[in-house]
């Protein structure tokens, strides 16, 4: 896409881009493997330290689910890690990834929500839960219409470089995919808007 190659003066401080599908990484997820498992990376980084540090030695799965037990009491990358070492007992899928229509899936991804965020340091109030969202939105596609996935994968990069845009520039974002804007308009606006500002 040629929106790829016309930002690059534009985003020189975002991460490099992916070798097998072109974008910043990781917004060629879900489609691209490789962004796909950058985007699970971040869930597993959280789960290794907090394993590391708090539960050595003890078994990951007995661990995730008392994780997935009391989710308001632990960090969101925990969380979230802890749902995909689980299998929903209705439709046997990764727990909260299953099809549309699955409630205990439905119910688990709610529950997701009421995890803890903390900021990262340096990065706006805020950063953290948009990543979250949007995370979690890459990571289950089937539940999201295709412009919410284009919006979500595309701000990945620019959210984990630490760039925050304003409800103003958000709106007008969504209001351009909404309004029938492609992929190449939508990644235009955000690259200028957010990054540039």
């Amino acid at each position: 896409m040629r929106w790829r190659n016309r930002f690059r003066a534009a985003t020189v401080r975002l991460v490099r881009r992916c070798g097998d599908c072109g974008y910043f990484e990781p917004a060629g997820a879900p489609a691209c493997a490789r962004c796909a498992a950058l985007v699970d990376e971040i869930v597993e980084t959280g789960w290794r330290a907090f394993v590391e540090r708090d539960f050595p030695g003890f078994d990951e799965r007995e661990l995730a689910e008392m994780v997935a037990e009391e989710p308001d009491r632990h960090e969101w990358r925990v969380v979230d890690a802890a749902y995909d070492r689980l299998t929903c007992r209705e439709c046997g899928e990764r727990l909260s990834r299953g099809p549309v229509g699955c409630t205990a899936c439905d119910l688990a991804n709610g529950f997701r929500f009421s995890a803890i965020e903390v900021d990262r340091p340096g990065v706006p109030p805020g950063n953290e839960h948009a990543l979250r969202v949007n995370v979690a939105v890459v990571r289950r596609p089937h539940w999201e219409s295709p412009a919410e996935l284009i919006a979500r994968r595309l701000a990945l990069p620019i959210l984990l470089e630490g760039h925050l845009p304003t409800t103003r520039q958000a709106q007008a974002a969504r209001a351009l995919l909404r309004d029938g804007g492609t992929e190449e308009d939508y990644a235009a606006y955000i690259y200028r808007e957010w990054v540039n500002r």
